[in-house]
């Protein structure tokens, strides 16, 4: 007797006829879609699809418009390895059916486990924006699109990428647009554990197990239950470490360190890494068949300086993290902006975050300009400031005679920045700077000051006011 009926909706030959023969082999009826056939759902009662390859996105989406209007009853095997295919039925695309990646080389077991997940797993639900990554860049487009497609299934994900790019948020943002979402999200850098201790870690203990084992201790599989668990830094885990965790992912099943009672596992593997795993494979470092069962869909995420773009927004999140904890929250001009532009950020998102935590304790009631920046940010912003004030009329009022004389010669050799400049602000990062400069050589005595900048005291006061500047400078 016939399990159900599939159709196989596959353009590449060997794969279409490989499926086939895998379904009939299970029982099930199979037929191959015929894109010169109108798809009839009054007259053929599919009751499972197989989403594979097709020309190209458009013939993907008339093949599906019919199938649609059942998609709250069909249930889809979708192949992993076409974009474009999962992106037709992803949440949000417009398909409500149960939907379960299938990875190549086919194989019989997950072909099985597949179809006996869709049966029982709950309906997809669209993935809120609020639980994506910030960024309207194309770059964190791309990220976003993925982690939505991939969020509702089981399949492990690799996340790849430089320190600092927000792996970790990327695995939470995985976990939290999935069906997993009201269970744990368990995070364990593997990296940060000494190999000795990473077993008891991950697989917990029983008392008296080992010197110290005072009590049994679960380990992060049996905390993640449900959940998903995060593997961070997982090039840096040791070969036999390796070994064990290929058993976990390929049985489900584990024992505690000094246990004998085998544990039943149910956890998402989410892994990352900022090391080239393949070359640690050559290497002898890294097992290649638990590189192949950990990267079923790998996340690359791109460095900052890749999508500069997304400072603003980036700025802004991380003011709302620090309003959270208590802070007054960071404010850059214009041309400070262009100046983090400039700059190449190895550290990426999480250096950027500390440098915005750190100028809003220094500067928490004032606009931070160009001037106001460490040095190593200003770049070739705070060369083009100095030779900006050569010609400029500003020079005999806040500058020495010797040095204005000195660099007027220099005009010459300014560059205008590409894209251009906001004067103004430009100018008054100029000022600001040298007003600082003057504090600081006449150890804050404004009357001082404002001699050596040549202008009157009131109006350096004025300018400190105007400028939001410290109000210990404001001392006679």
């Amino acid at each position: 007797m016939q399990k159900g009926s599939f159709l196989v909706m596959e353009r590449d030959d060997a794969r279409a006829v490989s499926i086939v023969s895998a379904l009939q082999f299970l029982g099930y009826y199979a037929e191959r879609w015929d894109p010169a056939r109108e798809i009839d759902l009054a007259q053929d009662d599919w009751r499972f699809i197989y989403l594979g390859s097709f020309l190209d996105e458009e013939e993907g989406r008339h093949a599906l418009g019919e199938l649609r209007k059942r998609s709250d009853s069909l249930l889809a095997l979708v192949c992993a390895d076409v974009p474009h295919t999962i992106s037709l039925v992803a949440p949000g695309a417009g398909f409500t059916g149960r939907m379960e990646l299938l990875e190549f080389p086919l194989r019989y077991e997950r072909l099985s486990e597949a179809i006996r997940s869709l049966q029982t797993s709950q309906p997809l639900v669209p993935a809120p924006a609020s639980q994506l990554l910030v960024g309207g860049s194309a770059a964190m487009g791309r990220v976003n699109a993925l982690i939505r497609q991939v969020a509702p299934f089981d399949s492990n994900v690799l996340v790849l990428g430089e320190s600092g790019t927000g792996k970790e948020m990327a695995a939470r943002s995985v976990h939290d647009c999935s069906l997993r979402r009201d269970k744990p999200f368990i995070a364990v850098n593997c990296g940060a554990i000494p190999a000795e201790l990473l077993e008891s870690e991950l697989f917990g203990h029983e008392k008296g197990s080992f010197t110290g084992a005072i009590s049994a201790r679960k380990g992060r599989f049996e905390l993640a239950e449900g959940g998903t668990l995060f593997l961070d830094e997982i090039g840096d885990m040791s070969l036999p470490m390796q070994v064990k965790l290929l058993r976990v992912l390929q049985e489900r099943v584990y024992e505690r360190v000094g246990g004998t009672r085998t544990l039943r596992t149910n956890v998402r593997i989410i892994a990352a890494t900022h090391r080239n795993l393949e070359q640690a494979i050559v290497d002898g470092r890294f097992r290649e068949d638990l590189y192949y069962r950990l990267s079923v869909f790998p996340l690359e995420m791109p460095s900052l300086h890749q999508h500069l773009e997304d400072l603003p927004m980036l700025i802004a999140e991380f003011n709302q993290r620090l309003l959270r904890r208590g802070l007054v929250g960071v404010r850059f001009s214009s041309s400070a902006l262009q100046a983090l532009r400039q700059y190449r950020w190895p550290g990426n998102v999480r250096e950027l975050s500390n440098l915005v935590e750190r100028l809003a304790i220094l500067y928490p009631q004032s606009e931070v300009r160009a001037a106001d920046l460490p040095e190593k940010y200003r770049g070739a912003q705070s060369a083009e400031d100095a030779g900006g004030m050569a010609a400029t009329a500003w020079v005999d009022m806040v500058m020495p005679s010797a040095l204005a004389s000195s660099s007027m010669s220099s005009d010459t050799d300014m560059l205008l920045p590409e894209g251009g400049v906001d004067l103004k602000d430009h100018l008054a990062d100029i000022e600001v700077g040298l007003i600082r400069q003057a504090l600081d050589v006449t150890d804050g005595v404004v009357a001082r000051a404002a001699k050596l900048l040549r202008m009157q005291r009131t109006t350096l006061v004025e300018k400190l006011r105007k400028y939001g500047l410290q109000a210990n400078a404001l001392a006679p």
